[in-house]
Order: C-alpha cells, then sequence, then structure tokens
C-alpha cells in the first residue's frame, strides 16, 4: 500500500535524494516477494542514500546484509531506515567507512573532491562500488576529467588507494526498484574493475540485489556502460548484454 512520506525541508529532501519516495513508491521492500537470502551477511556503507543508495542499500537489506546508510544529514535517513527494519541504520559518511570495507557510493559525482579530502587515508583497501555518474551541467569541473581520463580512473584518483568497481550506473533508481529479481531472466548489471577480488565481491552483491552481474572489463572500460556510452540503458539479460557488448 502507498503511503506519503513525513514532510522534510526543501534542503533535506535534496539530502536524502528521494531514498524515502523509494519507500513511498513500491517499497517497503519487504511487502515485495523475498527472494533467496545471501549465503553470508556481508556489511555494507552507503555512501549517498538518495535514490540509488537507497534503493540498492534496501535490496541488500533484503538479502540479509546490515547496511548503514550515511548522509550529511542522518537524521533525515530515518524514514528510510524505519522502513526497512533492524538491519538498516544511518550514520555520517564516516561512519560508513568506518563500518565496512565494502562501499557503496551513490553521490552525485560533483561530491568526490570533497569526500577525498575529507576522508583522505580512509579509502584505502576498501571496495568501494562506484554508482556516480558524472553530468557536465551538475558536477562541474570533474565531469570534464571524468571524460578525459576515463570515469572509473578518475574515481580512483579521487579515492586513493580504494579498490574501484563500477556497478548499478547503467540505470535509474526506478529500474533497480522494479526489475530485481525479474522472473523469466534476471536483468544484467554491468560491472568494470581491476581487483579481481574486489570484482568478485562485486559480482556477488549484484546477485544478492536481485541482478545478473556481467564483467565489462577493466575499470578503463567503465566509459561503455556511463552516460553517452553505448552501452548505457542496455537493458536484458545477460545473454543479450554479452550480445551488445559484442555488437558496440
Amino acid at each position: 500500500m502507498r503511503t506519503n512520506p513525513p514532510a522534510f525541508d526543501p534542503v533535506r529532501r535534496r539530502l536524502l535524494g528521494a531514498g524515502a519516495a523509494v519507500l513511498a513508491a513500491g517499497l517497503p521492500l519487504a511487502v515485495r516477494a523475498q527472494p533467496a537470502k545471501a549465503a553470508a551477511a556481508q556489511p555494507i556503507g552507503v555512501i549517498g542514500s538518495g535514490r540509488i543508495g537507497g534503493t540498492i542499500g534496501g535490496l541488500w537489506v533484503m538479502a540479509g546484509h546490515p547496511v548503514l546508510f550515511s548522509s550529511r544529514h542522518p537524521e533525515a535517513l530515518k524514514p528510510l531506515v524505519d522502513g526497512l527494519g533492524p538491519l538498516a541504520r544511518a550514520g555520517t559518511v564516516a561512519e560508513a567507512i568506518a563500518f565496512s570495507d565494502v562501499l557503496f557510493l551513490a553521490t552525485p559525482y560533483g561530491a568526490l573532491p570533497q569526500l577525498s579530502r575529507d576522508h583522505a587515508e580512509a579509502w584505502k583497501g576498501k571496495i568501494v562500488l562506484d554508482a556516480t555518474n558524472a553530468y557536465d551541467h551538475r558536477d562541474g569541473p570533474i565531469a570534464a576529467e571524468a571524460k578525459r581520463d576515463g570515469i572509473g580512473k578518475t574515481t580512483a584518483r579521487y579515492l586513493r588507494g580504494a579498490r574501484v568497481v563500477r556497478a548499478f550506473n547503467f540505470m535509474g533508481a526506478g529500474q533497480f526498484a522494479s526489475e530485481h529479481h525479474r522472473q523469466g531472466g534476471l536483468v544484467a548489471v554491468p560491472i568494470a574493475g581491476d581487483d579481481k577480488a574486489a570484482l568478485d565481491v562485486a559480482a556477488q552483491l549484484v546477485r544478492d540485489a536481485g541482478f545478473d552481474p556481467v564483467v565489462v572489463g577493466p575499470l578503463a572500460s567503465a566509459d561503455r556502460f556511463a552516460p553517452g556510452g553505448p552501452l548505457f540503458r542496455q537493458v536484458g539479460t545477460a545473454e543479450e548484454f554479452r550480445r551488445k557488448m559484442g555488437e558496440r
């Protein structure tokens, strides 16, 4: 049943990025058909708990993973975590980074320089699933860097020492919310990275969220499924996605 989220002031609404609206628009996830639980619980820190962060983090909670959702205003995340149950909690970005060696980055791309400055040494060794996308109109000069140097490599440069895997960025939050655990063939989610162990972790978390991972290649290949790339918004099964990879 649809419910209306509590009213927040406009600034907090933007910070939430409609994470609570995900609950109102078809989630809470608990009312959906329950998928199989993950084989092992993996704590995950979510950095940026808006549409993508709230949706994918919620799917991981549903699979049995403890998730710490973070923002600059964690108190505004209360409707999100209350709707997801005891495995979900809210905190600051620093708390999310400390919570786990596996992080999900879902901020605007323009936040990377500040994240780099504020947590300069904290990224070392962390597996970071990077769902950010760079847009000129929103993200400023760093969007030009991403176009020039590659979006995956740019993320890795700012998050020094992180084991970056690009994932969950090729379609919108609404599609992730509606297409997980799809009957008749799971939707493929492309991933790219240079660290084999990090790719393996990312692939399992893609499965746990209800999708089928497809490794596109190293981090330098991530532009293929970023905005403007030939594989962006190519929604289909893993077989269909691999066929598109071969064509483009």
